[in-house]
């Protein structure tokens, strides 16, 4: 491979505005590596039954390229995954993606200010910045339960579905009641002989008001009415996630919307406690579904709320001693999210590594740059995740930032920038001590949204019209210029 002047990581969402933003600035020289056969990220990953969107379609997509044509106000990911592939034809986006190429290593080379990019399959070539689009939400995280291996039955991760699998009439376990099972339990539930869901904490639902948009599609296609649309909903949820922004005592409104759906779908008094959760709501990922209290109800569905102790070959006991004969294992256990570089080899400046930079836990100024790694970007890094709206949002705020830093870069001539160690710091002080008073961290759980320390390097803590008044334009005095040739 020749050596491109820009190197973009993954062909989600976030890769795809990069490069189309690239060409738009008359950049031409960048390549988007992707490790696999198709583009899509999470959207080509997760096929399970019943995968959608749990943000509102006309939000869910770039403010540049809005879309007409969703079938319902939350789109399927198959409609989502055709906008993306619409948007790779209409933006000529092909000749830059190299498919079945897994980045394996970053290296940053001192002494000519350039990143060394080594793939699984051995080439090795140099490029000038790196922009790293993976995504949170690529690699299944699995629980350390006690003989997992030993399961003799199909066993797969809801990100890794098996549809050569029938589930029909067989004895299924569920680990795991997050969004993704949610959306796939009730689609499951009436084929199967028998249904266990085994549940460590109950989510908070509230009601999906997911409506068919073929009625209304002929006054989307008129001149400002979809980007009218787009505005409503994105200002609608900017308020509904004031409790996010402000103060936790504020999601009182939002969990008494989730506990009179509770009762409304669940009459059984005791399957209605084991479902309602013991923190505040939003202090997990709220759950949308009008099906999921339903399919619990179902004579063939068992909900397990007792721990599970151990899986065996054909069976798993639960922490009463209980065992339950299963053929199939389902995890939907979500992803690796606050350890997710934790195996990868990316080297920076002065042989930094950032295990040794983000000993203490993930961080990134803006959640694009992080210090001692010049010149590499981070699309939904650090603290730039949400509960509220779409991330969509963030990666265009993101990608207009990143674009800001290459034009400061051919302006000064610079080799490279880096942000300012103490610039990158009092931002990531202020952050953690904002969502220290937050619900994330206040809401009396335990979430993927917290690491070890029981810091939280994964959500933005304020509203996102917030973000996009701080990204709006780079401030040059945060990084220093490495090489340049003029002020």
């Amino acid at each position: 491979m020749r050596n491109p002047g820009i190197t973009i990581i993954g062909a989600g969402f976030g890769g795809l505005c990069m490069a189309i933003k690239l060409k738009e600035a008359g950049y031409h020289d960048f390549v988007i590596l992707e490790k696999a056969d198709d583009i899509g990220g999470t959207w080509r990953d997760n096929t399970y039954p019943g995968c959608a969107c749990d943000v509102p379609s006309p939000l869910y997509s770039f403010s540049f390229e809005l879309n007409t044509e969703w079938s319902r106000l939350f789109a399927p990911q198959q409609e989502i995954w055709d906008y993306m592939r619409h948007c790779v034809r209409k933006y000529g986006l092909a000749p830059h993606i190299r498919f079945g190429t897994e980045v394996t290593a970053l290296e940053y080379a001192d002494d000519r200010a350039l990143w060394h990019v080594t793939t699984a399959g051995g080439e090795r070539f140099t490029t000038h910045a790196v922009v790293l689009g993976m995504g949170p939400l690529h690699i299944p995280s699995y629980p350390e339960i006690p003989g997992r291996e030993r399961f003799t039955g199909p066993a797969f991760h809801s990100a890794r579905w098996d549809h050569s699998c029938d589930l029909t009439g067989k004895r299924v376990a569920v680990i795991g009641t997050g969004a993704s099972a949610a959306q796939f339990v009730p689609e499951i539930a009436p084929r199967v002989g028998r249904l266990y869901v085994f549940q460590r904490t109950a989510p908070w639902v509230q009601p999906r008001p997911d409506i068919r948009l073929d009625e209304i599609r002929k006054y989307l296609r008129l001149p400002g009415a979809a980007r009218a649309l787009r505005y409503a909903i994105y200002w609608f949820l900017e308020a509904r996630g004031a409790g996010f922004a402000i103060h936790p005592r504020l999601m009182k409104t939002q969990e008494r919307i989730a506990a009179r759906h509770l009762a409304r779908q669940v009459p059984d008094p005791e399957l209605r406690a084991k479902l309602t959760p013991g923190y505040t709501i939003g202090c997990k990922r709220i759950v949308l579904s009008n099906d999921y209290y339903p399919a619990l109800t179902r004579e063939n569905v068992e909900l397990i709320t007792d721990g599970i102790t151990e899986i065996r070959e054909r069976s798993i006991v639960d922490a009463t001693g209980r065992e339950h004969e299963v053929d199939v294992i389902i995890y939907g256990t979500g992803f690796k999210v606050t350890d997710a570089l934790s195996d990868f080899t990316l080297i920076g400046r002065n042989g930094l590594k950032i295990q040794d930079a983000w000993r203490d836990g993930m961080h990134a100024y803006l959640g694009i740059t992080t210090a001692g790694f010049p010149n590499l970007f981070f699309l939904l890094g650090p603290n730039t995740g949400l509960g509220h709206t779409s991330v969509v949002f963030m990666i265009e705020c993101q990608v207009r930032y990143i674009m800001d830093c290459l034009r400061l870069l051919s302006r000064t001539k610079a080799k490279a920038l880096d942000v300012r160690p103490e610039v990158e710091r009092r931002f990531t002080e202020r952050l953690q001590r904002r969502l220290s008073r937050r619900v994330w961290n206040q809401g009396g759980c335990r979430s993927w949204y917290l690491d070890a320390n029981g810091n939280n390097p994964t959500i933005w803590p304020g509203f996102t019209f917030e973000y996009w008044a701080r990204t709006r334009r780079m401030r040059p005095e945060a990084f220093e210029l490495i090489g340049a040739a003029r002020a």
